[in-house]
């Protein structure tokens, strides 16, 4: 088995980064939180998902807020469900499916499909099993959405890993990029994107009016 890795990131830290790699860094790096409308709806809505109460169904058992790691991708967190189908009662888990909880709708990106194939990389490395596939359930649409875990989704989840492992073990917060994305991010006001983005402009400004001055100084003397 490889050594593990110096630095374990949080899964919740690889859906931060694909959203913005500045807010990745402000949450996990920095510590700085707010809430907004969205962020106060996940926490209403996870409430049953987070309450760590296991249900038995048969063979069938549903483990919420179970604490996972990866030694081998160096990432741990908690997921908010997964049904685990036994053997027989009492005896080993013969498949097990994360499940994660979203209050919104489908996203046009894939972050929440990171997040929840990173589980599987979790679950894989601590049970031995091949998880092929997981769920998003997403309140807006009350359905659940399946996730196959495909070598294009490991590949990038891996990938991931390893850019938000660098922000993260980093020495400079990546500076603001102000993008569609900020309207409905709750650390807009403690990131700052739009007055970063006019001193920004306001610098590039004086330095291209000191290349002006510059330039039309040598031209005077070079007549």
């Amino acid at each position: 088995m490889n050594d593990p890795l110096p630095y374990s990131v949080p899964l919740a830290a690889l859906q931060h980064y694909l959203y913005c790699p500045r807010q990745c860094a402000l949450i996990h790096l920095e510590c700085v939180w707010a809430d907004n409308q969205f962020t106060a709806e996940g926490n209403v809505f996870h409430e049953r998902a987070d309450s760590g109460m296991t249900e038995n169904r048969g063979r069938k058992r549903i483990l919420r807020s179970l604490h996972i790691s990866s030694l081998q991708w160096g990432i741990h967190g908690i997921a908010d469900v997964v049904e685990a189908v036994y053997a027989d009662k009492g005896g080993i888990p013969v498949s097990m499916t994360p499940v994660e909880y979203k209050v919104g709708k489908p996203k046009p990106h894939r972050a929440d499909e990171v997040q929840v194939c990173a589980q599987a990389l979790c679950l894989e490395e601590m049970f031995g099993l091949e998880i092929p596939s997981g769920f998003l359930f997403y309140g807006k649409t009350q359905k659940r959405m399946e996730v196959v875990f495909d070598e294009e989704l490991r590949i990038l989840t891996a990938g991931v890993i390893r850019n938000a492992r660098e922000v993260l073990t980093g020495v400079v917060t990546p500076p603001p990029m102000h993008s569609k994305a900020c309207k409905s991010c709750s650390l807009v006001n403690d990131c700052l994107p739009d007055v970063c983005r006019e001193h920004r402009q306001t610098m590039k400004a004086r330095v291209d009016s000191v290349f002006e001055d510059s330039l039309e100084t040598s031209e005077a003397d070079d007549l």
